[in-house]
């Protein structure tokens, strides 16, 4: 392998283990707000317990995730200096913005829920919890910023400086920040971001109910995490529906790959399941498809015009068809198995029998890291979709590395932080296993076992026939 697939060999798998944990952190800080507005609302003892739990496996999660970060970031600089050189005048501001907002209000007002919350006001940690939800949906917001930048550039000019190296300079900051496709993709990772928070909470309950530990904390987590988890599902293709229409609209090849649409044609039907199209594009899979359908999606007309890759006569400047076609494809199909569960779930809801049906219970358990890969896919689609362009039409990948880092560089690297990964990965699953294994904190009432033979009352000098004989028994202790 060159420098240039090392590189993004590299930043693949540092993106791709880093995103774990905003996924978690950002689903499971709107579950927190939510439960920490019902406990300023309602004064509810089960709602306080509840939100520390959430608030634990949240701070150990947030933490890793800074960590993560930090090697994946340090990559700018090391492996893609020229790429850094040429965008930093517009990625340095969102980028810069995104650590204000993970640094100060992230960790800042996590620490009040968590460890300050006997010394502070219930409005004030109330208003701490809603401020970590907003510090990781920023936070989610500058990033998608200065990604949606590279795949859709507006508001900017290039120039040459002294040395007649060009950069790209702002000319309109509303236009670089709300490029064409920032809206789209923000609102539906952090739709995705929510359905991974509340599988991962849902799930968590689901298992204290097989292992009968279920208290009144792990029955309204549950049932929390099942209506979170079933409107983000449903929000989840309602925003990737809005996505996929502006990639139609801006990145036509990208959309072509992903559909394995070769030739431009009407009345195209939409592929449900097929095998990737070759690079050249020159085979197609036998597909089962729904015809006409994704002229209809599109263009709401089924004999509306798709575009193909053969609008684009040069191959080298197509995405990898197959690696787009399978993820996009694996991506929709995780997510309409997700959202089925949950159409499952919430009928058992609403007829009050969730807890009998074990075998669903089993289901939410093994379908926590489901959305996990599910947002893995859909980055995957996003990021190889866009190749062989780093900023999509203005710089291609292979202009924006690091011409003093050779492959052997690379190589060393990345065997070192899959290393490093390899210790973190298990640190966080070491970490939120011990909050799990440990549970939400009992109530007053579920402290006390009630199957327990009461314990025999202490006893009293009338009943201790040793007191009685003995004038001075009452004074021993003091002596």
């Amino acid at each position: 392998m060159d420098v240039v697939e090392l590189d993004r060999l590299q930043f693949a798998l540092t993106i791709s283990f880093h995103f774990i944990f905003p996924a978690v952190t950002v689903g499971l800080a709107g579950l927190i707000a939510l439960v920490e507005t019902l406990r300023w609302w309602t004064r509810r003892d089960v709602y306080d317990r509840l939100s520390v739990f959430m608030t634990r496996i949240f701070a150990v999660t947030f933490v890793i995730g800074v960590v993560s970060g930090i090697v994946m970031e340090f990559q700018f600089g090391t492996n893609w200096s020229r790429f850094s050189g040429f965008t930093g005048d517009i990625l340095g501001t969102p980028l810069a913005a995104e650590g204000i907002s993970a640094f100060f209000l992230e960790s800042a007002f996590v620490g009040i829920v968590l460890f300050g919350r006997d010394r502070v006001g219930s409005t004030v940690r109330w208003i701490a919890g809603l401020l970590v939800c907003l510090g990781t949906t920023l936070s989610a917001f500058w990033i998608l910023v200065a990604n949606s930048w590279m795949q859709t550039p507006d508001g900017f000019r290039i120039v040459t400086d002294s040395r007649g190296v060009e950069q790209a300079q702002v000319v309109d900051w509303f236009k670089v920040i709300f490029n064409p496709s920032t809206l789209p993709r923000f609102f539906h990772t952090v739709a995705a971001c929510w359905v991974v928070g509340a599988f991962f909470l849902m799930g968590i309950a689901a298992w204290y109910v097989l292992r009968h530990r279920d208290s009144d904390a792990s029955a309204i987590a549950l049932r929390l995490g099942v209506v979170v988890a079933f409107l983000g599902s449903a929000a989840m293709f309602a925003t990737g529906d809005l996505q996929t229409r502006e990639v139609q609209a801006n990145q036509p090849l990208k959309f072509a790959a992903m559909e394995g649409i070769c030739k431009t044609q009407t009345g195209a039907g939409l592929s449900l399941i097929g095998i990737p199209p070759s690079e050249d594009c020159t085979t197609t899979g036998a597909m089962v498809e729904i015809p006409y359908g994704l002229s209809l999606m599109s263009d709401f007309d089924p004999n509306g015009q798709i575009k193909g890759l053969d609008q684009q006569p040069d191959q080298a400047l197509w995405p990898p068809v197959a690696e787009t076609f399978l993820s996009y494809h694996l991506m929709v199909g995780l997510a309409v198995l997700m959202l089925l569960l949950m159409l499952v779930g919430a009928s058992f809801l609403l007829r009050g029998s969730l807890e009998k049906h074990r075998w669903w219970l089993w289901l939410a358990v093994f379908a926590i890291p489901v959305p996990i890969i599910a947002t893995e896919l859909g980055w995957m689609t996003a990021e190889v979709g866009r190749q062989p362009w780093i900023v999509y039409g203005v710089m291609m990948t292979s202009a924006g590395t690091s011409p003093a880092v050779s492959a052997g560089d690379v190589t060393i690297s990345i065997v070192a932080i899959l290393l490093l990964y390899a210790l973190l990965f298990f640190l966080w699953i070491y970490g939120v296993t011990k909050e799990i294994r440990h549970g939400p904190d009992l109530g007053d009432a579920e402290a006390v076992d009630p199957s327990s033979p009461p314990s025999p009352p202490a006893p009293t000098a009338q009943s201790d026939p040793t007191a009685q004989s003995d004038p001075t028994a009452a004074t021993k202790g003091g002596r």
